[in-house]
């Protein structure tokens, strides 16, 4: 992790200068944790498809390196916000800063008929508060691309909110549950980032007025920006550019290709989706599957011995896995593709 923790403290840019330094010292350790669960959910949610959330996705700044502004750009911007905001609530909840606590606001209130707010609701405006501060801190523009990356930053906090649980404890004589005290707890951040994945497959490309956009950094110009992102609800993902060919080894974008990468066509409990990826990595990438098998030695058969070992006996195994590989005597930028639309 310690590698990845440098990129996602360079990507966000959490400089001293944001905060004063003792905020900065509170708060820097919990913002580098929840990027890092942020790509780390993004690998996951990406494991099977074309992009898979690389290295080069880790970089969150426009200016810096990652000046693309796709589909993908939105869910890095929108997962990543969303893992600081989640740490930092969580971190509150659990009474590690010294100014932040439970949110009892609505303790005592009438939620609803047989219940009432009360208990230890996680406090996601403080995690909202302070996560906008460190990572919305990057977009100093106001061109299109800095609205963009601000929107998607929003909209991935808007989802930490949006799959919050209540949670329940029940009162009354002998277990009758006449009334409940009822709070708000965060979801577990998988299902964050499964409520994000539907959102980016129904992020909206926003179309520009070029003719408007031509004039720079003018009042004209900042107003068709402004204009075309009032259009789009606060919740969903956006993006101005359609995404490159996943498919194809591209070193200027960081981009790796499918050549190589595992596929899955048997196992047990497999989705839809994961039985579909070795046609969606390879044949549709106009490269074939390739079939190895591999040895393995686990420890099996334990058993505890009194007192105190445990001994083992070391068993094998073949495992069958599938990789994309180069058909013979193709190139790899002549790869014959059937892609049409949004494929990723």
């Amino acid at each position: 992790m310690k590698s990845n923790t440098f990129i996602i403290f360079n990507s966000i840019g959490i400089y001293c200068a944001i905060f004063h330094t003792s905020a900065y010292l509170t708060y820097s350790t919990s913002v580098a944790v929840g990027a890092h669960s942020g790509i780390e959910e993004c690998k996951h949610q990406f494991t099977w498809e074309r992009w898979n959330c690389p290295e080069s996705a880790l970089q969150l700044s426009t200016h810096n390196r990652l000046r693309s502004a796709t589909r993908e750009t939105s869910f890095v911007h929108a997962i990543s916000s969303a893992g600081v905001m989640y740490t930092l609530t969580r971190n509150c909840s659990m009474g590690d800063f010294d100014n932040c606590g439970c949110d009892d606001s609505r303790n005592g209130r009438v939620g609803g008929r047989g219940w009432v707010w009360g208990g230890c609701s996680d406090n996601v405006e403080f995690g909202e508060r302070i996560s906008k501060l460190f990572v919305d801190a990057l977009e100093t523009g106001q061109d299109a691309r800095a609205l963009m990356n601000l929107h998607n930053n929003e909209a991935g906090r808007l989802a930490v909110k949006a799959t919050m649980k209540r949670t329940c404890k029940c009162h009354g004589v002998s277990g009758s549950c006449s009334i409940q005290t009822c709070w708000l707890q965060l979801a577990e951040f998988r299902e964050i980032g499964n409520y994000l994945k539907i959102k980016y497959d129904q992020a909206q490309k926003l179309e520009m007025d070029k003719r408007r956009m031509r004039a720079g950094n003018s009042a004209d110009s900042r107003g068709a920006t402004a204009e075309t992102f009032s259009t789009v609800l606060a919740t969903e993902l956006v993006f101005l550019e359609d995404s490159p060919d996943y498919c194809v080894r591209n070193g200027s974008l960081g981009l790796h290709g499918t050549e190589g990468r595992e596929c899955l066509q048997s196992g047990k409990n497999l989705s839809q989706w994961e039985r579909r990826s070795c046609r969606r990595l390879c044949i549709e990438c106009g490269l074939k599957v390739e079939e190895k098998r591999t040895e393995i030695v686990t420890s099996c058969n334990c058993k505890f011995h009194w007192c105190c070992m445990v001994k083992c006996q070391q068993c094998k195994q073949v495992v069958t896995k599938h990789y994309c590989s180069r058909r013979d005597g193709s190139s790899p930028n002549t790869t014959r593709r059937r892609n049409r639309g949004h494929k990723r």
